[in-house]
């Protein structure tokens, strides 16, 4: 009994931590604006990639996703969430797919934003991004999981930059983060240790702590739109299926 109300205590304050930036960023105040940035900076080019997968002009994708955000942040749509009902990307990306049969009804009169607030968004590569994308069989919902996998793996990355910089080590972070991502290739400790000047055991060391802090970085990242601890490992297993498949 004793164990099961720790665990309880433990859910509620995870809740509290992670699935709260979803609910603050429907609110009107400063944390609103930093919650709200922070899903825009991981959801908007899965979603413009969606868009244009759907078969949208550049233009289109980039009004309708500065649009729909926007609208989502004004309404009370996130407030109202019941978190119980899935994870924020599969809860958004039903909403985009209501908001774009909604706009095939209406006249493209408006100016992009239609008098939205102007999110903090940049476009300027999403083309060039989009174009980088598998041409093939991929769905606009399979691309647009595959792009919010890609988006939270670089999130993570370059927090890990961050972290070791402000520590000094932004060389081994730059040497190292090859083992990070799988495809190292031909490069191999005894390379490393020469350039860094270090012994092979302190790079295989410096590696294995590199990796054990990514995974939590990336479980951060993920935390940030799930309720429940068991849910971030189910979102890092379709992660890891998403990028292989």
């Amino acid at each position: 009994m004793h164990h099961k109300t720790n665990k309880t205590a433990q859910d509620a304050r995870f809740s509290e931590t992670h699935w709260s930036l979803v609910v603050a960023a429907g609110g009107k105040n400063a944390r609103s604006e930093q919650a709200l940035q922070q899903l825009c900076q991981t959801y908007w080019f899965p979603l413009y990639a969606f868009v244009r997968r759907e078969g949208y002009s550049q233009h289109d994708a980039e009004d309708y996703t500065q649009t729909f955000l926007a609208r989502l942040i004004a309404s009370d749509d996130l407030i109202a969430i019941d978190r119980k009902k899935g994870r924020f990307r599969s809860f958004l990306l039903a909403c985009m797919k209501h908001f774009l049969a909604n706009e095939r009804e209406k006249s493209r009169a408006q100016k992009r934003g239609g008098g939205e607030p102007v999110l903090s968004i940049d476009f300027a590569n999403a083309e060039s991004m989009y174009a980088a994308e598998p041409s093939h069989d991929l769905s606009p919902d399979k691309l647009f999981d595959r792009r919010w996998a890609m988006t939270v793996l670089g999130q993570a990355m370059a927090r890990l930059k961050a972290e070791m910089a402000s520590q000094g080590k932004e060389d081994y972070f730059e040497q190292m983060k090859i083992f990070l991502t799988g495809g190292k290739g031909d490069v191999r400790y005894a390379t490393i240790s020469a350039q860094l000047e270090i012994s092979e055991a302190a790079v295989k060391t410096a590696v294995h702590r590199m990796r054990n802090r990514y995974r939590k970085l990336l479980g951060a990242e993920i935390a940030d739109t799930v309720e429940k601890k068991q849910d971030v490992e189910q979102e890092l297993r379709d992660l890891r299926l998403t990028l292989a498949g």
